[in-house]
């Protein structure tokens, strides 16, 4: 396999002539090998680490095979002394009652308990519909303590398509976020494509949900609890107006009062849970900019078991969730470390970190940013990989379908990085950049669901290498079989290039765009 990656990087050479290369580079890419990586993903994304859920056994054995292969290839252990970063958990479960006209509303069926905020008990007879949530609609209306049932949706613009997809989008989070400033109790968002969401999560909505531990210095969360609730849930609640949720939302009226008995309560019982990020250091060579820093993560955590009484395969085995991420950076890993030992160490530092959480809301990698080991006014960029071994649904059939990558964020905060990713490309691996998802605006919101993001928020120019979902996205059948692992390998290869070009550079990347 070895061969077929010197071809192509040969192939590389005519293709890309007008993009400048670099010998010592190409010498250390092809260690990134398909062989290689199939050995790692073959380890942990095998039935033994039972899909690698955060706060299982699972994961804790992931964790040690990622600190074991760092400490073979000499990666620095610089969490005092340890390669494992604490990231303190807790395992919280939400008992809720809800009901509307007296008739009791399911969890998981008829809402979603999505940020429940504190504890709370409610008895009302009225709510009020809000529309889309602009400050038009809601004009003067007094939502301080009351029951606020939002569309959640972008409101309609003549000459755009309409984002009617349940997914938060930038505008509609300013919109919530100015609800929640008016002092709201509870916020009902209703959607018409919940109930099937609820439909296909309904054992992973159900189960108890990890956050970060709150320590007793943490304010109490003052802010309205967010419900996620289905159309015929809606239609309950504005039953008494005469007509359905559909049609007070084509109707377009002004927020308004609506007479329904609701009562809702809902309590969090809280419990430890230990979970580590995995971090590897390999120091820079120039004395000048060593105490800069890259970043190159991926989550190892994966969904863990279906439920006991499930038929058949139980293991979500997420190989290429983030099993292939996670391979990917321990080859590049091992690419830069033999680069160091022969003498070509890269003049910047880098830390390698496999996040943990990320499957259960970017837990790992908010709180290494929050307490970041390494400066983050240091850190020059975090190249995130989440899911590269794999064809997505849309490049099935197509030409080049083994041959591209979609790219996120590359140039959101640096116009830099951007095109250092770019050149690399060019230069050595060829690929199709993919740029579909490079918005903020996608429906789909990847830029805001994976680790990276974390990064992002606090003003470090990220990229996100991704190869779309496929059938088997969050599914038992996301195995090792499925892997296409030459072009795991060649995917990691331009992540390396970036690398390798972003830690040699005389400046690191200039930051002239938003968060």
């Amino acid at each position: 396999m070895n061969k077929l990656l010197l071809t192509l990087t040969a192939f590389g050479m005519f293709s890309g002539a007008c993009a400048q290369q670099n010998p010592t580079a190409m010498k250390y890419a092809p260690i990134i090998s398909a062989d290689l990586a199939k050995k790692h993903l073959s380890i942990i994304a095998s039935d033994a680490y039972e899909g690698r859920e955060t706060g299982k056994p699972g994961a804790d054995k992931a964790a040690h095979y990622i600190a074991d292969e760092f400490k073979s290839l000499g990666l620095q252990p610089i969490v005092n002394g340890s390669y494992f970063f604490d990231v303190p958990l807790s395992e919280n479960s939400l008992k809720v009652t809800f009901s509307v006209n007296g008739t009791p509303a399911v969890n998981a069926e008829d809402f979603f308990a999505y940020k429940p905020a504190a504890d709370r008990a409610i008895i009302a007879n009225e709510i009020v519909f809000v529309g889309y949530g602009t400050d038009s609609e809601i004009a003067n209306t007094d939502l301080t303590g009351k029951i606020v049932l939002w569309i959640n949706e972008d409101k309609p613009e003549a000459g755009k398509p309409a984002n009617t997809s349940y997914r938060s989008t930038p505008a509609r989070a300013l919109v919530l976020k100015n609800l929640q400033s008016k002092n709201p109790e509870v916020i009902l968002a209703a959607n018409g494509g919940i109930a099937d969401v609820l439909k296909k999560n309904k054992g992973y909505i159900t189960a108890a949900r990890l956050g970060i531990k709150k320590d007793a210095a943490t304010p109490v969360d003052k802010a309205a609890g967010i419900f996620w609730i289905t159309s015929g849930l809606a239609d309950q609640l504005v039953k008494s107006t005469g007509k359905t949720y559909d049609q007070l939302k084509a109707a377009g009226t002004n927020s308004q009062t609506i007479k329904a008995d609701v009562k809702l309560s809902y309590i969090t019982e809280a419990k430890d849970v230990k979970a580590v990020d995995v971090l590897g250091f390999l120091p820079g060579s120039d004395p000048k900019l060593k105490d800069e820093v890259l970043v190159i993560s991926a989550h190892y955590d994966h969904i863990g078991l279906m439920p006991e009484g499930t038929k058949g395969d139980r293991v979500n085995n997420g190989a290429d969730d983030d099993g292939s991420g996670t391979t990917g950076i321990m080859e590049i890993a091992r690419a830069f470390s033999k680069a160091k030992k022969d003498g070509h160490g890269p003049r910047r530092s880098i830390l390698f970190l496999g996040n943990v959480g990320e499957e259960k809301g970017l837990l790992g990698s908010e709180y290494y940013t929050d307490h970041p080991v390494i400066p983050l006014a240091n850190t020059i960029t975090d190249l995130n990989i989440d899911m590269i071994g794999r064809v997505g649904t849309e490049y099935i059939g197509k030409s080049d379908s083994a041959n591209y990558v979609y790219v996120i964020g590359s140039g959101m905060l640096s116009t830099d990085l951007h095109n250092v990713n770019e050149k690399a490309n060019k230069a050595y691996t060829n690929l199709v950049l993919d740029y579909k998802y490079d918005d903020p605006n996608d429906p789909n919101s990847f830029y805001t669901r994976s680790d990276h993001y974390n990064f992002a928020k606090h003003g470090v120019p990220i990229i996100f290498y991704f190869n779309g979902v496929h059938a088997d996205y969050h599914g038992v059948g996301d195995e090792v079989s499925k892997i296409n692992f030459p072009l795991l390998a060649k995917r990691a290869q331009l992540v390396f290039y970036t690398a390798w070009d972003l830690l040699n550079a005389d400046a690191r990347p200039v930051v002239d765009g938003k968060k």
